[in-house]
């Protein structure tokens, strides 16, 4: 939105098109009376007088909107937004938050923020939050309570606790995939300790990855990229859209101190995964047995050796593992995966994602492209093991 300076406002205001076409109309008749007499000079000046004129731009004639306020919202939602204080195992390095590297521990206290989403005391936050044996959560009048772990997923930074509280006010969830760049958003968590800090700013861009925030190469992440202030404390804490709704969760933020690029997980994956947590206090991952990367990474020459047309995408297998679910049925390299189920494939994470939620031992239809020639397979899905520390 674009602020104009009241005086250059004015000034610009007394020199409208009409002003303009005037002094052209005033120029053109003087030297036009000066060589062909005051009957052309008067012709002339009519025939400028007529053109028709384009309006100028309405954001200079329109009075600017007024930005919103979000007051409302906030009032609605604070009293669900919660202080988390633990004694953290480990902390990311330089100065970055967010899951931690496997293996990297560090003893110290630690405050993150969570946000209710059950009146009987159900409160989301990030696993690397509650890397402690002790988690003390504080309601915004001030009430604390132990919290224990209920359930936790380190590879998505997703974890459930719960208080003995009742009649608690809980914030409700939105739909993060139909989010949109440019959209306002708030964030209200604890930065620094300074509890129930809002701030305000859009969403950036949809769809971050590992490659793209570099943390635990082992976790499945496809974050919302905000430019709303995030800083260490804010962690766990809900990122909201104007309806005062939840489409994501806080979570990291690129090396040190504020700078307009903070990641929040979006609220559509916290969802699918929050009935298990509650359930079975963890995530059971499923598997194809294969590794994969982006048909759009793809050079040229690769392209024209996989017999790949320019415009296509998909996900590249690039190996299956000996006598995995994969190759059981079929899935050999080379092959290019274009849909899981229904849903079609163009990035290997979303692939990854929806193979590793869907079950161990479901039975599921890939669509797929051999050599440029459309072919479907059933793959009975296995269990993904958990990584060595170290791995990916």
């Amino acid at each position: 939105m674009t602020f104009w300076p009241r005086r250059s406002f004015e000034r610009s205001a007394l020199f409208t098109p009409a002003a303009f076409v005037a002094l052209v109309c005033a120029t053109a008749c003087d030297r036009s009376a000066t060589k062909s007499g005051d009957a052309l000079a008067s012709s002339a000046s009519g025939a400028l007088l007529s053109l028709p004129l384009a309006p100028p731009p309405p954001s200079i004639l329109s009075p600017s909107p007024q930005l919103p306020s979000f007051a409302a919202i906030v009032k609605r939602v604070d009293p669900g937004v919660v202080t988390i204080s633990t004694v953290l195992e480990g902390r990311a390095p330089g100065g970055e938050i967010g899951p931690l590297p496997r293996g990297k521990r560090r003893s110290g206290k630690g405050l993150g923020t969570g946000f209710v989403v059950d009146s009987d005391g159900l409160v989301l936050t990030n696993s690397h939050v509650i890397e402690s044996n002790q988690i003390t959560v504080k309601l915004s009048d001030d009430r604390e309570f132990i919290a224990r772990i209920v359930g936790r997923d380190p590879r998505t930074d997703v974890a459930v606790l719960k208080i003995d509280a009742k009649d608690l006010t809980p914030i409700p969830f939105g739909d993060s995939d139909a989010v949109e760049v440019g959209d306002w958003v708030l964030a209200i968590g604890n930065p620094f300790g300074l509890s129930h800090t809002v701030n305000a700013g859009i969403v950036s861009a949809k769809g971050r990855t590992r490659e793209d925030v570099p943390l635990d190469p082992a976790g499945y992440y496809d974050f919302l990229q905000t430019d709303a202030s995030i800083n260490p404390g804010n962690s766990g804490g809900p990122l909201l859209d104007l309806k005062g709704q939840v489409v994501g969760m806080n979570t990291a933020i690129r090396g040190g101190g504020a700078q307009g690029i903070g990641f929040a997980i979006p609220i559509n994956m916290v969802k699918q995964l929050l009935p298990k947590l509650v359930r079975d206090g963890k995530l059971v991952r499923s598997a194809l047995g294969v590794r994969i990367r982006d048909v759009r990474d793809l050079t040229p020459e690769q392209r024209g050796q996989l017999k790949i047309g320019v415009e296509a995408r998909g996900v590249l297998v690039d190996s299956v593992e000996p006598s995995g679910p994969a190759a059981k049925a079929g899935l050999r390299p080379g092959d290019i995966v274009l849909q899981f189920q229904d849903e079609p494939i163009e990035r290997s994470a979303h692939l990854q994602w929806l193979a590793s939620t869907a079950g161990v031992g479901q039975i599921v239809t890939l669509r797929i492209a051999r050599e440029g020639v459309p072919k479907e397979l059933k793959v009975t899905l296995g269990e993904l093991p958990e990584p060595k520390k170290g791995e990916p």
